[in-house]
C-alpha cells in the first residue's frame, strides 16, 4: 500500500512539473530580443549629422556664348580712325531670358565699353553692364565681331553722307578738321549746315581712312564668359 501511495506522489510531482514548464513557454517566447546600446565614440557623428543636407544654389547667371542685341541711343553710326580707342555706351534692345522664360536682363539696360584697335580692324570691348530696373552695375566680358572694312575720305567724297547722324571719335574729328581746313567741324557735327557740305571736296590730294560703324547691325555682342547676376 505504501508503494502504491509513493508511486501516486511521484506521478503527481511529474505532472506538476510538466504543467509549470508548459505554462512558462509563452512567457519565454514573448520576450523580444534587444540589442545592447553602443555608446558613441569621441568624434562620432550623431545619426542626424551623417548625411548633411546641402542647400541649393541660388546663383542666377547668363551663360557664356549668349548673344546680346544692342544699339546706340546717341547716333545712327560711329566714325573712328583705325588706331583710335573711343568710349561707347550701347543700349540692349531685346531682353535676355532664362530657359524658363524669366527676364534676366531687361531691354533698355546699358553696356559701357570702348571701340578698340585690334589686329585687322576695330572691335567693341564691353566693360560694365547697368541694369535698367535697379541701376546695378556689374562687370561684363563681351565683345563684338572684328570690323575690318574702312572707308576712304578723299577728293570727291560726299562728307555729309559720312557725318550725318554720326558720333565722331576724337581722333577722327581731328583728322577731319585738318582735311577741312577752315571748316568749323563743331558746327558740322551739330547738323547746322550738313546740306551745304554735299559738294565739298578735300583739297591737296589728302585722304583719310575711317571706320563707319552702324551699332545696331555691326556691334552685336557675345558673352565671352558667364555673367553672374546674383
Amino acid at each position: 500500500m505504501l508503494s502504491y501511495n509513493r508511486w501516486r506522489s511521484e506521478i503527481a510531482i511529474l505532472m506538476a512539473l510538466g504543467i509549470t514548464t508548459t505554462a512558462s513557454l509563452p512567457i519565454l517566447i514573448a520576450i523580444p530580443a534587444t540589442a545592447k546600446p553602443q555608446p558613441y565614440r569621441i568624434g562620432q557623428l550623431f545619426p542626424s549629422q551623417r548625411n548633411p543636407v546641402t542647400p541649393r544654389s541660388t546663383q542666377v547667371s547668363v551663360p557664356s556664348g549668349t548673344v546680346i542685341a544692342v544699339k546706340s541711343e546717341d547716333a545712327e553710326k560711329i566714325v573712328v580712325t583705325p588706331d583710335e580707342t573711343a568710349p561707347i555706351t550701347l543700349t540692349i534692345t531685346q531682353p535676355i531670358r532664362s530657359s524658363a522664360g524669366t527676364i534676366l536682363i531687361p531691354a533698355g539696360s546699358q553696356i559701357e565699353g570702348e571701340l578698340r584697335p585690334v589686329e585687322g580692324g576695330t572691335q567693341f570691348i564691353a566693360k560694365q553692364l547697368i541694369l535698367k530696373t535697379s541701376n546695378r552695375e556689374l562687370p561684363i566680358e563681351a565683345t563684338s565681331a572684328v570690323i575690318t572694312e574702312t572707308e576712304t575720305i578723299d577728293n570727291g567724297t560726299d562728307v555729309s553722307r559720312i557725318l550725318k547722324n554720326a558720333a565722331i571719335g576724337a581722333a577722327a574729328a581731328g583728322v577731319l578738321s585738318e582735311l577741312f581746313g577752315d571748316i568749323d567741324l563743331i558746327e558740322v557735327l551739330v547738323g547746322a549746315g550738313l546740306g551745304a557740305l554735299g559738294g565739298l571736296l578735300l583739297g591737296g590730294g589728302e585722304q583719310a581712312e575711317v571706320f563707319v560703324i552702324y551699332p545696331e547691325t555691326d556691334l552685336e555682342l557675345t558673352l565671352d564668359s558667364e555673367l553672374v547676376l546674383r
